[in-house]
């Protein structure tokens, strides 16, 4: 994950601090530097006695550290752990083997030896400072942070494949630790207990392939009773190949593994068998009564578990009643969608790519003859990214909006609402809609976000300029033991 902050701005993502100026403790060496704070790649914060910021990757707010400079800035340095004194409370030993500083170490988390409790007080801190740093906006309510399970959560993931000709055997795994090279690993803590279980398989089955050198990527997708494994390859399998591969599904019977081949880009994936005798590649919202199919390369969220409850939650908080038309922007396969079909009076689901949004109105079109009772729901594929106020007045009013973007954000769309409330407050009016009644802006606006420093931008703009107060605000803890944030934020008209 890309750093949200300026290593140089100390204050961002810091969190837990203790005293500004700790006395030494009795035996703690005089060149140790003691901890302050913590920042969202999971660095220590110190300080020289000149005052000099130093980030140090692996440290913890309370403790007295040693390290060696890596790199020297006019205003901060990065430096290695060498030496720990006074370990914090807040340090436990983390589960997998793998995790580490050490050259060679995985680099898929970077909070193992941080306390979970301690990881989502860091991810809300960081909320917090991101919205007020960059979008100077304070929400009226801080919401309980959604958690679940810490480990086995990973039901998504990309695994990268890498013969080694000098150890004779093919790696799988996540990259380490800043490094391109492929960890080393023969099981995984995060991804669920039964495909952790099949890294050492898998590295044997992909050494016998004929085209082992030709297989860079590993893309796992589980459903609630299948696990896919989408093979890239760059040349084409050969019979015996695909044969190893039916065979190894066979020899694995309790992870129901699906095969599926990727010899291009991502349209070019296709099941190895369709009568594999696999259950159909979908996930159940049960709160809803719905099954969502989708495809293992589809965007659906990687932890099933917190995702029920965030779909929960988001209902919850757009408050949408029966009589009420419903935008869901960047709805994909129609994950928050078509549970909002079963609350409003009308639904449209927008979206960028023209294939989720034929995913999401057959999701749509399935669940409505197996349990009925959803709302009419229009689907449209548009890029969101060059959202207008004319495209924004064209579609309709909307009494309650949901966004819940990509890493980018929802700038396009959020300008173009803040647009036409700066029209209409110079005497403008607004505009009228497609039917000719005025245009209305939402009410309500759920945003979901995995990038709390674009959801700070956008929250300004809907803030300062569109006419809304940010009611509430709180993390989702999607990815434990990551630095990844997920958030959600609720607008309300001022």
């Amino acid at each position: 994950m890309e750093a949200l902050h300026d290593p140089a701005d100390a204050a961002v993502g810091a969190a837990l601090a203790p005293p500004v100026a700790p006395v030494r403790p009795g035996g703690v060496p005089a060149d140790a530097l003691p901890v302050h704070a913590i920042d969202l790649e999971a660095q220590g914060i110190a300080r020289r006695p000149d005052g000099k910021v130093v980030f140090v990757e692996g440290a913890l707010p309370g403790e007295w550290v040693q390290v060696r400079v890596t790199r020297r800035k006019a205003q901060w340095e990065s430096a290695e752990l060498l030496a720990v004194h006074r370990p914090s409370a807040l340090r436990v030993a983390p589960r997998c083997a793998h995790f580490g500083l050490q050259p060679g170490a995985c680099g898929g988390c970077k909070m193992q030896h941080i306390d979970a409790a301690a990881q989502v007080a860091i991810k809300q801190r960081a909320l917090e400072d991101n919205l007020w740093r960059l979008g100077k906006v304070r929400a009226q309510q801080m919401l309980p942070p959604i958690v679940g399970p810490a480990w086995g959560y990973r039901w998504r993931a990309r695994l990268a494949v890498r013969f080694v000709p000098k150890k004779g055997e093919v790696l799988i795994g996540f990259h380490e630790r800043k490094s391109r090279y492929v960890a080393d690993m023969t099981a995984c803590a995060v991804l669920p207990p039964h495909v952790s279980r099949l890294l050492r398989p898998l590295r044997g089955l992909m050494m016998e392939l004929q085209a082992r050198e030709r297989c860079p990527q590993l893309e796992l997708a589980c459903g609630d009773g299948v696990t896919a494994l989408v093979l890239r390859h760059l040349e084409p399998l050969s019979a015996a190949d695909q044969q190893r591969l039916r065979a190894f599904a066979r020899a694995h019977p309790q992870a129901a593994l699906q095969w599926w081949l990727q010899p291009a880009g991502p349209d070019s994936v296709h099941r190895l068998d369709d009568d594999d005798g696999t259950p159909e590649l979908a996930y159940a919202l049960p709160e809803w009564g719905l099954t969502m199919p989708f495809r293992p390369t589809d965007f659906t969220q990687v932890n099933p578990h917190i995702n029920r409850v965030l779909v929960t939650r988001a209902l919850r908080l757009l408050q949408v009643q029966r009589h009420e038309r419903v935008i869901d922007w960047f709805c994909g396969l129609g994950n928050f969608t078509l549970p909002i079909a079963t609350q409003a009076a009308e639904v449209l689901g927008v979206e960028g790519s023209e294939a989720l949004v034929m995913r999401a109105r057959a999701n749509w079109q399935r669940n409505q003859q197996a349990r009925g009772g959803l709302a009419p729901t229009t689907f449209a594929a548009r890029n969101l990214f060059a959202m207008t106020p004319e495209q924004l007045v064209a579609d309709g009013p909307a009494q309650r909006w949901l966004i819940d973007p990509p890493r980018e954000g929802a700038l396009a769309l959020v300008k173009a609402l803040a647009d036409l409330q700066q029209a209409a407050q110079a005497g403008g009016g607004w505009p009228r809609g497609p039917q000719g009644q005025p245009w209305q802006p939402p009410q309500r606006i759920v945003y979901v976000s995995c990038n709390p420093a674009t959801l700070a931008r956008d929250a300004g703009l809907l803030v300062h300029l569109g006419g809304y107060r940010c009611s509430a605000a709180g993390v989702v803890n999607m990815f434990p033991h990551t630095a990844h944030v997920e958030s959600i934020a609720v607008f309300d008209r001022a």
